[in-house]
C-alpha cells in the first residue's frame, strides 16, 4: 500500500500542490500489534477530515497529497534527523512518537521502535510521501515557472502541553516569511482574517515540509495553515460539521483563487 493517497485535479492543472502528512489513520499490517489497543482504537493527534474538507480542490485543478497512515507510524511534518522544530519548551512530538501529544505513551512494552527501525520507516513510508510531492512540484515549475505548496493541519482548540491558553483560530505559518513571496502571504492573511481570528508564525511557524520545500528564490512557494477542529467539526472536536465546514471551503476557495491570479505573474 502506498503511504500516500492522490487526488487528481478534475479541472485543468494550476500551479498549487495542497498537502496534508496527517489525516492518515491506518497502521501496517507489520506495525498494528505493536501499539496499545486503547490507543489504536481511539486514535488522537490525527487532523482529522482534512481531505474531506479540502475536496473541492480537484474543481480548482489542484492536486492533492495525503497520507495514508497515522503520524504515529512515522510523522511527515518532522525533520528526518529528528531536529527539534522548536526549543522553546513546548511538548512537540518526534519523528517516530512514543508517546501522543500528552505524554501517553502509545506502544505496547519492548515494541517501541529503535534505530534500525525508524531508518525503515523513512525508508518505506516518510521519503515516497517526499518524492510525490517533489513530483508535482517539478512538474508544475515546467509548466508555470512557479508554484505553491499548501502545507494543511488542524489541532484540538486546547493542548496544554503546548501551549497554556487556547490556540488561535488559525497560524499560518512560512518559517518567518522565508518559504513564500511577500504577496502571497499579505493576500492569504488578508483573506482568512476576513472570517477567522489568524496569527502569523506564532506559535507555529511551519514544519518541516513547509521549511524543506519553500524556497521562493527558485519559485517554490509553500505556505503551512494550522486551524482549530472545532472551525469545521462539531464542539467534541471528533465528528465533521457540514455548516463550519462549508462555511471554511468557502473562504479557502476564495483564497486559492486570488492566489492563483498572483501565480500567474512572476514574483
Amino acid at each position: 500500500m502506498n503511504p500516500f493517497k492522490v487526488i487528481e485535479p478534475t479541472a485543468n492543472e494550476v500551479p498549487i500542490v495542497i498537502s496534508i502528512p496527517h489525516c492518515g489513520t491506518a497502521f501496517p499490517d507489520e506495525l498494528k500489534n505493536d501499539y496499545k489497543e486503547d490507543k489504536v482504537g481511539d486514535l488522537d493527534d490525527t487532523d482529522w477530515y482534512l481531505d474531506r474538507l479540502n475536496s473541492f480542490a480537484a474543481e480548482l485543478g489542484i492536486t492533492v497529497v495525503y497520507a495514508h497512515y497515522h503520524r504515529w507510524v512515522i510523522d511527515l511534518n518532522r525533520d528526518p534527523e529528528s531536529v527539534p522544530l522548536y526549543n522553546d519548551g513546548r511538548v512537540i512530538t518526534g519523528l517516530c512518537t512514543t508517546t501522543d501529544f500528552l505524554g501517553q505513551p502509545i506502544y505496547k512494552t519492548g515494541k517501541e521502535p529503535n534505530i534500525e527501525e525508524v531508518k525503515r520507516r523513512l525508508d518505506v513510508y516518510y521519503w515516497p510521501y517526499y518524492q510525490k510531492i517533489q513530483e508535482f512540484l517539478d512538474a508544475r515549475i515546467e509548466k508555470f515557472d512557479q508554484v505553491l505548496l499548501w502545507d494543511e493541519h488542524s489541532i484540538r482548540s486546547f493542548v496544554p502541553s503546548i501551549r497554556p491558553e487556547v490556540f488561535p483560530e488559525m497560524i499560518l505559518g512560512n518559517n518567518d516569511e522565508k518559504s513564500a513571496s511577500t504577496k502571497l502571504i499579505t493576500k492569504t492573511l488578508e483573506n482568512l482574517r476576513g472570517k477567522y481570528q489568524v496569527n502569523h508564525n506564532d506559535p507555529f511557524k511551519g514544519g518541516h515540509i513547509t521549511r524543506y520545500f519553500g524556497d521562493p528564490s527558485k519559485n517554490i512557494h509553500a505556505l503551512q495553515l494550522e486551524r482549530n477542529k472545532n472551525l469545521y467539526m462539531d464542539d467534541s472536536e471528533r465528528h465533521y460539521h457540514e455548516e463550519r465546514a462549508g462555511i471554511m471551503q468557502e473562504v479557502l476557495k476564495n483564497n486559492f483563487k486570488d492566489l492563483l491570479e498572483i501565480l500567474k505573474y512572476p514574483l
